[in-house]
């Protein structure tokens, strides 16, 4: 893998045509924010340039990023393959496989970072991957429009929770607010993908509040979310982002740990921390990763063995 720096990356897109870019499976805000940022600002070069994903977007970012063109692309004239805030291409998704191997260039901010193209923009000091498209976009003198502005504005606000966490740093403030005055509805924003809350959303937090525990002395608490709890409040996966925070925010809490069941016995593990303890390094004991306050990773087997696990990792943290 050949590092590049801004201006090479710049250089590297203005000098190549029919892009196809690719966002990371259960989408962000991040991922999309970005994709949707980096497409138009081609587009508006004068490059042809499409956008996919493994997965539709989750209600709350369908106010703002258009989804009917993400699960397939018209252009059979693919010449540039770009991932962005990918760290690992398995998080690609099975639908997208086709590509890992074809992925010409990766765009991403994660500490945790697994080399899978040639050619690669990663800033781990970024909080998050909208940061890096940002500033690429400024170096290559895109027009960065209220459109624009808004996506990367959105991307910054969910992996930083609403600048909540650790990773925020003076440069993600200042170009937030660089954002703002380019016209980004930082209020609108904020209320459709932090505040807004469907009623079977709310029922779910309920019930699976019910059946949090406490560990470590308080110093973990866990929930669960099974298949049936999901076909029972018919809540998809794409609208779980609001609770992976959840048990973080009590009191005493150090690692908030969300298990989210994806098949019989595959589960998808969301960790959050208070930013004293790095749970990508508990993450990536399993072969995940993310950052110091935000990581996760994938356990197979049945429930109660995944807990275990788990909690063994965690332990030895304490």
């Amino acid at each position: 893998m050949i590092e590049l720096t801004i201006r090479e990356t710049a250089d590297f897109l203005l000098n190549r045509d029919h892009f196809l870019i690719l966002c990371h499976r259960n989408p962000d805000g991040d991922t999309l924010g970005s994709g949707y940022a980096l497409r138009n600002a081609l587009r508006a070069l004068g490059k042809q340039a499409q956008l996919i994903c493994n997965d539709l977007p989750g209600r709350k970012f369908s106010y703002l990023f258009p989804t009917e063109e993400l699960k397939s692309h018209t252009d059979a004239r693919i010449e540039t393959v770009v991932s962005v805030d990918v760290a690992d291409c398995n998080l690609l998704g099975s639908a997208l496989s086709v590509y890992q191997n074809r992925i010409d260039l990766a765009i991403d901010h994660h500490r945790s970072h697994r080399p899978f193209a040639p050619f690669a923009l990663v800033d781990k000091n970024a909080a998050a991957n909208c940061e890096i498209i940002y500033r690429l976009l400024l170096e290559m003198k895109a027009e960065i429009t209220k459109e624009l502005a808004d996506f990367l504005y959105a991307g910054i606000m969910t992996d930083t929770g609403c600048f909540c966490y650790r990773n925020v740093t003076p440069a993600t403030h200042r170009i937030a607010a660089d954002l703002i005055a380019l016209g980004a509805d930082f209020g609108e924003i904020n209320h459709q993908l932090f505040e807004v809350i469907s009623q079977r959303e709310l029922l779910l937090q309920k019930k699976v509040l019910e059946d949090l525990t406490y560990h470590c002395g308080g110093k973990v608490a866990m929930i669960t979310i099974t298949l049936d709890l999901l076909h029972k409040t018919k809540v998809s996966e794409s609208e779980l982002d609001g609770i992976t925070a959840l048990p973080r925010k009590i009191e005493g809490v150090e690692i908030g740990i969300v298990i989210k069941q994806r098949g019989e016995e595959e589960y998808k593990i969301s960790m959050r921390s208070s930013g004293l303890i790095d749970v990508s390094k508990i993450c990536e004991k399993f072969q995940g990763g993310g950052h110091v306050g935000a990581a996760g990773c994938t356990l197979y087997g049945d429930l109660d063995s995944v807990k275990e696990r788990l909690l063994y990792a965690v332990e030895e943290v304490f």
